[in-house]
């Protein structure tokens, strides 16, 4: 009778088993020095290997030579606990046998000695499933077994066992096996059973894998059955409905042409060709990780599961784009992805996520916006200073002169006043000096009126002008002088700072922004 690969090439020995080296030293060093536990938890992903261990290391404890972490294999126990038939080594599958009657059945069980064998070993598969009640009712029994009791709890969901459970058992955290050691063991078994496979065909199925050992074999058994004895990559896509680099990288080359027609070319041949829309969108996500990491790491990088030819392709792919429009790419492939897990019109949302990658792939960085600020603008900005406005008088030597002076301002400031009931604001405004420099309208008045009244001024000077604008008003004899109070001088780091270009343009794009301190950053 047939035996699947899987079962087949099932490691019976620590030598035999590929990656988990962590698990295996550990196990190994307690059994050569007699310091075996009486419960353990192996917790992991599927197809890593868990109960593969515990079977083995109750092949160790059992040997006829053990306890020993090189059992001999010929022994009755070696040979009776791969087939599961050994009778002092009980396996229970929890997903069935979850409740409290199972537990005191096993619990009764535990109080007699091994039939033959050194220890009774129990090995309860997916132990995540065993309610609470039934937890409870082994606790007891789990805590403080008899001397010749060994309980091995296997799960992929080590996060839903009772702290009280947990707390009285060693746990071992089973990992992912590397791409690199699934494809090695996978040329290695093809080799044994005269299957011609390359690289590219082994590293497909070693994705489909996806770190799991159990399910890469399955994907063999399956491209075995469907190609015979010589392997081609693309039916064993096709087989496994992965999508190619070339399929996923028309994605990529949309983008790069900026090109929204072909994205929806792309999604009409998906629906075509009846292929999964959500799984298309899952490995474009994917695709676009392994663009990003192979930008940021280079090519020929452990981070990423593929050929050396796959590797060379992608990062051939990435040198195109940045690692801000990839992370982009991304994020956007990930949302639409969680939108197809729930729509009822996958193809639209699909169809608007591709468009989205397009127009995203336009968009400029924050970098480049506020580098534009430094660029003359295409067009002068229109100019909010009145229609008539009157020179300026002669400046004095120790004065700087303002950039305009008029009295439109003061026309249309009284009238505005007066619109707004303001009266005597408006009349305390005719007596005043107005002057605008650098985006701001200063005031020279001697009636102090005219400055208790400054929000209602501000809130005139806005709708004159259109938008907000700063004010200024100062106390004196307007014909007395032609100009506010001059600044305070500046040092020369701030002088230079401020006669900027770019500094100008900052604050004519916004002239209510304030420089309040400069500093020299070599100091």
């Amino acid at each position: 009778m047939y035996q699947v690969i899987a079962r087949k090439y099932r490691p019976q020995s620590f030598a035999e088993l590929i990656g988990q080296e962590h698990v295996r030293t550990t196990i190994e060093n307690a059994i050569s020095q007699r310091r075996i536990a009486h419960g353990y938890i192996l917790a992991g992903q599927r197809g890593t290997g868990k109960t593969t261990v515990a079977r083995i290391f109750a092949r160790c404890l059992n040997c006829i030579e053990g306890p020993t972490p090189k059992p001999c294999g010929v022994c009755a126990s070696c040979t009776e606990i791969p087939l599961g038939s050994a009778v002092d080594v009980i396996e229970i599958d929890a997903a069935s046998n979850r409740g409290i009657n199972e537990m005191r059945e096993l619990r009764d069980n535990v109080r007699y000695r091994p039939a033959r064998d050194r220890y009774k070993v129990f090995i309860i598969d997916e132990a995540h499933q065993i309610t609470t009640e039934a937890f409870n009712a082994l606790l007891k029994t789990l805590e403080e077994p008899p001397e010749w009791v060994v309980f091995i709890l296997c799960t992929t969901e080590v996060h839903k066992f009772p702290t009280t459970i947990a707390s009285r058992c060693q746990q071992f955290s089973f990992r992912s096996v590397d791409f690199a050691e699934v494809v090695t063991r996978m040329a290695y078994i093809c080799q044994q059973e005269g299957i011609e496979a390359d690289q590219e065909t082994l590293a497909a199925l070693a994705q489909a894998g996806e770190g799991s050992v159990r399910d890469s074999l399955s994907a063999l058994d399956q491209a075995i059955a469907c190609c015979g004895t010589k392997l081609d990559p693309t039916e064993v896509r096709g087989l496994l409905g992965m999508f190619s680099l070339d399929s996923l990288g028309q994605v990529a080359q949309a983008l790069a042409q900026s090109d929204s027609r072909r994205m929806l070319d792309v999604v009409l041949e998906l629906e075509r060709n009846g292929r999964n829309l959500q799984h298309f969108c899952r490995e474009l996500a994917r695709y676009f990780r392994n663009l990003l990491v192979s930008k940021v790491a280079g090519p020929n990088t452990r981070l990423i599961a593929a050929s050396p030819r796959e590797q060379e392709q992608l990062a051939a792919t990435a040198a195109g784009f940045s690692e801000e429009d990839l992370t982009r790419y991304m994020q956007i492939t990930l949302d639409v992805f969680k939108d197809l897990q729930t729509s009822i019109q996958p193809r639209l949302h699909l169809e608007i996520g591709l468009l989205k990658l397009v127009h995203a792939g336009r968009m400029g960085t924050v970098e480049q916006a506020l580098a534009a600020v430094g660029e003359p603008s295409p067009a002068p900005r229109p100019s909010l200073q009145p229609a008539k406005p009157v020179p300026a008088p002669k400046p004095q030597p120790s004065v700087q002169a303002p950039a305009a002076v008029t009295d439109a301002w003061r026309d249309r400031l009284h009238a505005k006043l007066l619109e707004l009931g303001l009266d005597h604001t408006a009349d305390s405004l005719e007596h005043s000096l107005i002057t605008e420099a650098n985006g701001e309208l200063q005031f020279v008045t001697d009636d102090e009126l005219l400055h208790m009244h400054e929000k209602e001024l501000a809130k005139a000077v806005q709708q004159v002008a259109g938008r907000p604008m700063r004010i200024k008003i100062t106390i004196g004899k307007p014909g007395a002088q032609s100009a506010p109070t001059p600044a305070k001088p500046k040092d020369d780091v701030s002088e230079r700072a401020l006669a900027h270009p770019e500094v100008r343009r900052f604050q004519e794009l916004f002239p209510d922004a304030q420089v309040r301190a400069v500093r020299n950053l070599k100091e």
